[in-house]
């Protein structure tokens, strides 16, 4: 008998990769045989690195992890999900405003592809105010990013912002 692999589909738009989404990559690399990491395009948002550039730091971010695969798609995540065959969807929260649209979020992706359970993990203390706008926010004011993204691509952005 063989065992199926469990998949895990994690999204984001990751303008630019965060400590905080590698924290929640890496604790559902420990729950999850196959984790995809999906550089996705949210219409609502505008975005200041091209998908392919999201996609190399996301790469470079996540090089030591085995069961990592690092896809992209400006599709409908639940769709995403299904082609992956995947049993989750993970997702950070920092806040109550987080939670609230992702169980929104949650709900109609249930309803389009019930096989994939969302599953909410809290950020870990220390990283709340972790996010892609504050990296962008502090490359723009020229200030330090060190305690905010991997080391791997600190350069790359600098690179990047100039």
């Amino acid at each position: 008998m063989t065992h199926k692999q469990s998949v895990a589909l994690v999204p984001g738009s990751f303008d630019p990769i965060t400590l905080g989404h590698l924290h929640i990559i890496e604790r559902a690399c420990q729950a999850y045989d196959v984790v995809y990491v999906a550089v996705m395009i949210n219409d609502a948002k505008t975005y200041r690195y091209t998908m392919e550039q999201r996609e190399e730091m996301v790469a470079l971010a996540v090089a030591k992890l085995p069961n990592v695969r690092v896809v992209s798609s400006n599709g409908m995540l639940w769709e995403l999900a299904r082609d992956l065959g995947a049993c989750a969807i993970v997702k950070g929260v920092r806040n109550d405003t987080d939670r609230e649209y992702e169980e929104k979020m949650a709900e109609y992706n249930a309803r389009a592809y019930p096989n994939a359970k969302t599953v909410l993990l809290e950020c870990t203390q220390g990283l709340e105010q972790v996010s892609s706008t504050e990296v962008r926010n502090r490359l723009d004011a020229n200030l330090p990013i060190e305690h905010l993204v991997p080391k791997v691509i600190i350069q790359k952005l600098q690179n990047l912002n100039t």
